[in-house]
């Protein structure tokens, strides 16, 4: 037996056909959580024709990113990419002092070297196009 939901809110079409739109619902066991409503949808707990009803045409219409937003959200991703392999590559050599001081000079600038690469990422000119971005080899 689905879930009836008795209230959304924030609901926006996701595309033209509003067949497919993100919303909060006020589901009886969590409280307000994000739900997305997709005609394709095979989990049948909650009610989506019921949640189109309750819906009605409470919301806001489908709207195209922009180019701007395109690039943003392209740009984001490369950089928490970046930030990730920082944090989890470079960050535990760099910051721990006795693994820094065992290495040779040539190890700490193939390490140094490989932080400014990352860094650099966002100087390429291909940036923000993920496919052409030439990453970094992680010295061994």
């Amino acid at each position: 037996m689905p879930i009836i939901i008795p209230e959304i809110r924030n609901a926006k079409s996701l595309s033209e056909d509003n067949a497919n739109m993100d919303m909060e619902i006020n589901h009886p066991e969590f409280g307000w959580i994000p739900y997305t409503l997709r005609n394709d949808d095979p989990d049948n707990t909650i009610d989506n024709n019921q949640l189109r009803e309750v819906m009605g045409q409470n919301f806001m219409d489908y709207i195209p990113p922009t180019e701007a937003e395109i690039v943003a959200a392209a740009e984001a991703e490369i950089r928490a990419e970046r930030d990730f392999l920082l944090e989890e590559e470079v960050d535990p050599i760099v910051s721990n002092n006795l693994r820094w001081s065992d290495m040779s000079q040539s190890e700490r600038d193939a390490w140094a070297n490989y932080r400014r690469q990352l860094l650099d990422i966002t100087d390429q000119e291909t940036f923000p196009d993920a496919s052409a971005i030439i990453w970094p080899t992680k010295p061994e």
